[in-house]
């Protein structure tokens, strides 16, 4: 029974440990290098929702890019 116990502390020990460092980890991952968001709606047809349809398209945010100012033309630039 306190083996059980000891080895339950383990696991909770080194869950804590990978979320504390997941984390920070994540969320400079989302805010510096890429993130992806939804583009619903009309406003970027035809390039994105073609044909009008109502599902929403799924892109990928590049942070790298705006930050090298690596903005060719053609490319989409999406504003917060």
């Amino acid at each position: 029974m306190a083996q059980a116990q000891g080895l339950g502390k383990r696991y909770i020990k080194a869950f804590f440990k990978g979320f504390f460092v997941a984390v920070p980890v994540t969320v400079t991952f989302l805010d510096r290098v890429a993130c992806v968001a939804r583009v619903e709606g009309a406003s970027m047809q035809p390039s994105l929702n073609p044909g009008g349809r109502q599902a929403c398209d799924v892109v990928l945010l590049n942070h790298w890019s705006i930050r090298n100012y690596d903005v060719q033309r053609g490319d989409i630039v999406s504003l917060v």
